[in-house]
């Protein structure tokens, strides 16, 4: 008897409402226009990403090669917030993680691979407060080694983080990556 009750009362509160025989006056209007749908020319400028020697590193990669003044600028921006300034460098077969270029120990060692990080440039530039001592020892390290990449990464010792690294040079003879405007298809 109490499921039956149980039973009438949930049908009740569910029940629908009783139709009057008023109209609705008002129209539903959309609250925003719809985007026109594409002409074909224009999905004729799509374009595809070419995966052939077009690879990128860090945060500055996917953008042509930073000039000397727009590395300048960054490393003004690494000092003025009190980040710790890096240098490290790679020979070019040893840049990319890669089968021929990763050393693998067997089994044991899943996912370790020798050559994540790439060989550093004196120690980091603990307490750095000139952007000029940093400027000099990217020149230092690119003179030092010319056909290497070098990469300049910034890191803050309050969260313990890598905050940004982008390279300051790609070397001459580098036939992994395309200019800008030939990156895709």
């Amino acid at each position: 008897m109490a499921a039956m009750i149980a039973k009438s009362s949930v049908s009740a509160a569910v029940a629908r409402p009783a139709r009057s025989s008023a109209r609705v006056s008002a129209v539903l209007k959309p609250a925003v226009k719809a985007a026109p749908v594409a002409a074909p020319s224009s999905a004729n400028k799509m374009m595809v990403w070419t995966p052939v020697n077009n690879k990128m590193f860090e945060t500055f990669s996917y953008l042509p090669p930073l000039s000397d003044e727009q590395i300048a600028a960054q490393v003004d921006y690494i000092v003025a917030n009190g980040w710790i300034p890096c240098l490290e460098f790679a020979e070019a077969d040893k840049a990319y993680v890669s089968n021929e270029s990763t050393v693998r120990f067997g089994p044991v060692s899943v996912l370790y691979y020798d050559n994540r990080y790439w060989t550093m440039w004196k120690l980091p530039m603990f307490g750095c407060r000139d952007p000029m001592q940093v400027l000099r020892e990217i020149v230092a390290c690119t003179k030092a080694f010319p056909d290497a990449y070098v990469r300049l990464v910034a890191f803050d010792n309050v969260k313990q983080v890598q905050i940004m690294g982008f390279l300051v040079q790609r070397p001459k003879s580098a036939r992994d990556w395309q200019p800008a405007n030939k990156r895709s298809v």
